[in-house]
């Protein structure tokens, strides 16, 4: 293997003093920035518990998109100032929404007695894809049914994608329909006098929606973000 390094810097440079010639051929990654890198990732996709967690550039769903405009416009944002912490109420409320959403499912699971295996169950990573999934159409069923028969989801959106590989899961271990008959016991679906209550009713995504678009086009000062919360 040596002699066939120096065959190759022979062929390319005549100069022994060559700087060029003692850089490696291949820049070695940092193991450290790597594994850094991946924790923080993770520690993003916790976070914001992404709709459609397999969509890197989280703009298939309108309430991902908002999100993640937040989140962008909120880095572009001076720390401290008001429309630092602006934004950073309108993420919070967001990602509050979906963990309420996680925290139900997550009482179900212990109900059924997976407390210790409810974190991984409800764990949905960047690379999951649908094409990997064992029942596919059948979580797909489920998922329509958990949306219109119980009040784990908002009515006013459909629900979230990343619960298709979580019912997939639940399928595989033949306790889905357990869960579905628990969900329809601990969460009934609200008449249309509760659905004002409801905490997800709390954001107004077609508005929230607008104030991400005029944020787009410039409005990412302290006044314009003040400007957007105004009724």
């Amino acid at each position: 293997m040596g002699s066939v390094f120096c065959k190759l810097c022979c062929c390319c440079c005549y100069d022994d003093d060559d700087d060029d010639e003692k850089q490696p051929l291949v820049e070695t990654p940092d193991p450290l920035e790597y594994f850094n890198r991946e924790v923080q990732k993770r520690r993003d996709e916790e976070a914001n518990l992404w709709s459609e967690p397999g969509d890197p550039s989280h703009s298939e769903r309108d309430d991902d998109r908002a999100l993640y405009a937040l989140l962008q416009a909120r880095n572009k944002t001076r720390m401290g100032s008001t429309g630092y912490r602006r934004l950073s109420v309108d993420i919070e409320a967001m990602r509050d929404t979906r963990r309420e959403v996680r925290d139900k499912w997550r009482t179900i699971l212990e109900n059924l007695g997976f407390t210790a295996e409810a974190d991984s169950l409800l764990t949905v990573s960047a690379g999951a894809s649908l094409d990997r999934m064992r029942n596919a159409a059948a979580a797909r069923s489920l998922l329509q049914t958990l949306h219109t028969e119980t009040s784990l989801f908002s009515r006013r959106e459909l629900p979230p994608e990343r619960y298709l590989f979580i019912l997939d899961r639940l399928l595989y271990l033949d306790i889905a329909e357990d869960f579905v008959a628990k969900a329809r016991r601990f969460f009934p679906p609200r008449d249309n006098s509760d659905d004002e209550d409801e905490p997800s009713g709390a954001i107004n995504l077609p508005l929230l929606l607008a104030r991400v678009e005029a944020m787009k086009g410039g409005l990412n000062d302290d006044d314009s973000v003040e400007s957007l919360e105004k009724p």
